[in-house]
């Protein structure tokens, strides 16, 4: 496939569009062009929504003899337009899926291309008979990379030093104090796959005191991964109120935030935040009001509450704060595993056959977490 060039993603009207597509100028990743030239009825048709993948080739590769078609998905009305009548959609995280936008659609399944499903609404997926499925394990050594570098990036104050020093600062005065891990306090909220891959991780650089929050876990489960490290099961509260690095690896919650106002009041002064999860989970007013406090002293963010965010909310505490664009899930091979992992769930649904990850099934009734 030749070169072509990543236009920004932008709402055009639909007539607007229409013409751009017509003429040939809209990249295959930002709206919607037909991949096929001529979409046949009697070939299955797939959706593929919210990406920034420069080509279909490897979605091609996996699903054979399909029908695509491809946009942005960020409104209903766009979402509608693309994938109405599509046999599966694989969605990216842009596109929400609520119960009017579902009842639209009339798909046989939605293939997530990534890991959480708030964005859909589970309960009528299930009503309609869609299936829900989402590719869980496909980035957790990226995800777990990227935490474990922000940890030690602020643990170094690394971008402060970077800053100091291209303003012609020399020294470490204004950088204490830094710590070595042995003498901190990590504490981990979320121990799934994530949580248990940065564990590790941390183990491995010298981090001998490690905390674990999660509900769904019991001590002997820490005890039996971890028979080297100072891995002790707490509760989230004594969590956030003993670490000197407290890293998110949780879901997004029904509502409300995990760390707030009060829970930023608990924390270590100079403490460490650092979320590669979900940016609802922190309230982003109240941190920016902690930071002034220094409890936190420092946080890294990969997500936010809005994305792309205003960054501009951040400048009070610029200094105490490392910010990324939700790349923590991104390397070439992860991203190459999430494309055929989700495309070969799709694959299965056009095949009559049971994905592997099923959040909610037609068959059962049921939504699985």
């Amino acid at each position: 496939m030749g070169w072509c060039p990543r236009l920004p993603f932008i709402a055009f009207p639909a007539e607007l569009y229409n013409r751009l597509r017509l003429g040939g100028l809209v990249a295959p990743q930002t709206f919607a062009p037909l991949h096929s030239a001529t979409v046949d009825s009697r070939r299955p048709r797939v959706a593929i929504l919210g990406t920034r993948f420069g080509d279909f080739d490897v979605e091609t590769d996996v699903l054979g003899d399909v029908d695509l078609v491809s946009g942005w998905g960020g409104s209903r009305e766009d979402i509608v337009d693309v994938a109405s009548g599509a046999d599966v959609i694989l969605a990216g995280a842009a596109p929400r899926f609520d119960a009017e936008t579902l009842e639209a659609l009339g798909s046989r399944a939605i293939v997530r291309l990534g890991v959480g499903v708030d964005r859909i609404d589970l309960e009528r997926a299930r009503s309609l008979g869609v299936w829900v499925v989402n590719v869980p394990d496909y980035g957790t050594s990226a995800v777990a990379l990227h935490a474990v570098t922000l940890i030690l990036g602020s643990l170094r104050r690394l971008t402060s030093a970077d800053r100091m020093l291209r303003n012609g600062s020399w020294g470490i005065a204004d950088l204490r104090p830094l710590h070595l891990p042995e003498a901190l306090t990590v504490g981990i909220l979320g121990f799934g796959r994530i949580g248990r891959r940065v564990a590790e991780m941390l183990a491995g650089i010298g981090f001998e005191d490690i905390l674990v929050a999660d509900p769904a876990i019991s001590a002997i489960d820490i005890a039996a991964g971890f028979e080297k490290v100072r891995a002790h099961l707490v509760s989230a509260t004594d969590l956030i109120a003993s670490s000197d690095v407290v890293t998110l690896h949780v879901p997004p919650l029904a509502d409300g935030y995990l760390l707030g106002a009060n829970e930023f009041g608990t924390m270590k002064e100079g403490s460490f935040i650092v979320n590669t999860s979900r940016g609802g989970l922190v309230d982003t007013e109240a941190l920016v009001a902690a930071l002034g406090e220094n409890r936190p002293g420092f946080a890294a963010l990969d997500v936010f509450e809005e994305e792309p965010p205003d960054v501009s909310v951040f400048a009070p505490v610029a200094d105490r704060v490392i910010l990324t664009p939700h790349m923590s899930w991104y390397t070439e091979e992860s991203e190459l595993a999430l494309r055929r992992q989700a495309a070969a769930e799709a694959r299965r649904i056009l095949d009559g056959e049971q994905p592997l990850h099923t959040v909610v099934s037609p068959d059962t009734a049921q939504v699985g977490q």
